[in-house]
């Protein structure tokens, strides 16, 4: 399984949205948003100093309601692969590659992840190989040969965090009972 970690939110491109927009979206609501991305600014303030304001190119509204709507828009057509099977959540993106034979499954998941790569070449959005992580859950000894996007090895990890669950990589819950029985 491929957990990605993308700058989503950020680096969003407005173009490509508004084109999205165009596609799937009645006529009305293409103005609507356009007016609602363009001529953002933000600055910056750290202890008593404040920076100039700066225009915003990219990304969605953090903290809005349309932020995760139109990030969903905006992922909307991310690619499928016959032998795997993808689940998105926002800006949450895990791939499931399942087989019996360990390279099968990685196979699988790299192919997936070779068609992704210029997919988010072309809509601009940028995947933190570092912070993306590999696991390969089984009861059996062994993990599943490593995967790269964009050339770059995705760690292999036991544990990860995936939209507040802790998962080990013999899906034990120890993890997440141990992470959960710390934050109380």
């Amino acid at each position: 399984m491929a957990f990605l970690d993308s700058q989503a939110f950020d680096k969003v491109w407005h173009p490509g949205l508004l084109f999205k927009i165009k596609c799937i979206l009645p006529p009305g609501y293409y103005n609507l948003m356009k007016s609602y991305l363009q001529d953002r600014t933000c600055k910056i303030k750290f202890n008593t100093e404040t920076s100039t304001l700066h225009p915003i190119h990219s990304g969605v509204p953090q903290g809005s309601i349309l932020g995760p709507l139109l990030y969903t828009l905006y992922t909307s057509h991310l690619p499928t692969w016959q032998r795997t099977v993808i689940s998105t959540f926002t800006d949450d993106t895990a791939i499931v590659a399942k087989d019996s034979d360990p390279t099968t499954a990685s196979r699988n998941l790299q192919d997936h992840l070779t068609g992704i790569e210029k997919w988010l070449q072309k809509w601009w959005i940028k995947v933190n190989q570092n912070k993306s992580m590999h696991m390969t859950f089984t009861n059996r000894k062994g993990q599943c040969p490593s995967i790269s996007i964009n050339q770059t090895t995705i760690p292999q990890g036991s544990t990860v965090k995936c939209l507040g669950l802790h998962l080990d990589s013999k899906l034990t819950w120890r993890e997440h009972i141990t992470k959960k029985k710390e934050t109380t």
